[in-house]
């Protein structure tokens, strides 16, 4: 295959370059809607626990072995529920936490993906997150609220490509638009990079540390379900492939870990 760079060596003086950072309306949107729906804490106290229990996930909900309790929504909350906790948060600090590791990874995917791929992904990875808590915790009744299912979600899958030279996390990168489009390596390459290795190493014991350890983030009191970010996790970077419309690198492509010579992608 012939070799490519992702920018031309030779630009006009008044090419417009995009910041790695700038968000698209895609994530704009999304974080838009987290925001709007957060304001439920205006809400008198009654009203805004009856939303927790309408909109969160809780895993109580699904288990008719043990004591019978009714929660408010009915059966269909057994289906929306899968989906609607991702977009509550207990506080700002929950809310900010998500979006410190959105910002990143969230706007190379959406980027790639397009507005619907990348909605349809983060409920995809969300429903993934709540399936793997349900398993975890069949019996609690606490509610399950927060992004971070789909974050991790969104990370698994930006890694599939962050560290392909001309991507965002490579040491050789363009504009946003291109780095966010560099082909991906496959499932297995991506397995066997040092990077991706490396990255995936840290994650898991961080997720792992904080679980284990009881510690909170963004709210008193309430635990990490990491079992559900690994959940997420998992979904993302298994299926990345389903949603992927760029084509997919050749075996002997590039990657951020190659010499410094024009990356063959």
């Amino acid at each position: 295959m012939e070799s490519q760079s992702y920018s031309s060596p030779v630009e006009p003086p008044d090419a417009p370059r995009e910041p790695i950072l700038t968000l698209p309306g895609a994530l704009t949107a999304y974080i838009a809607l987290i925001a709007a729906i957060h304001l439920r804490v205006l809400l008198p106290v009654d009203l805004e626990n009856w939303t927790i229990d309408v909109f969160g996930f809780i895993p109580k909900r699904y288990d008719s072995t043990l004591l019978n309790i009714t929660f408010p929504g009915g059966a269909g909350a057994k289906v929306w529920t899968f989906v609607t906790y991702s977009l509550l948060h207990a506080n700002l600090s929950h809310i900010g936490f998500n979006i410190l590791w959105l910002l990143p990874f969230g706007s190379a995917l959406a980027r790639r993906f397009g507005p619907v791929r990348f909605f349809v992904f983060m409920a995809v990875t969300a429903a993934a997150g709540a399936l793997a808590h349900l398993v975890t915790h069949e019996h609690a009744i606490a509610p399950m609220i927060g992004a971070s299912t789909s974050v991790s979600g969104a990370m698994a899958a930006a890694i599939r490509f962050a560290f392909v030279k001309g991507s965002f996390l490579s040491f050789h990168r363009g504009d946003a638009d291109a780095a966010a489009k560099v082909p991906a390596l496959s499932l297995s390459r991506a397995l066997r990079n040092g990077r991706v290795l490396g990255f995936l190493a840290v994650w898991f014991g961080v997720n792992i540390i904080f679980g284990l350890g009881s510690i909170s983030i963004g709210s008193e009191g309430a635990s990490v379900a990491w079992q559900a970010h690994i959940g997420g996790f998992l979904a993302g970077l298994m299926l990345f492939s389903l949603f992927d419309p760029v084509p997919r690198a050749m075996p002997h492509a590039a990657d951020a870990s190659s010499p410094d010579e024009p990356g063959r992608v």
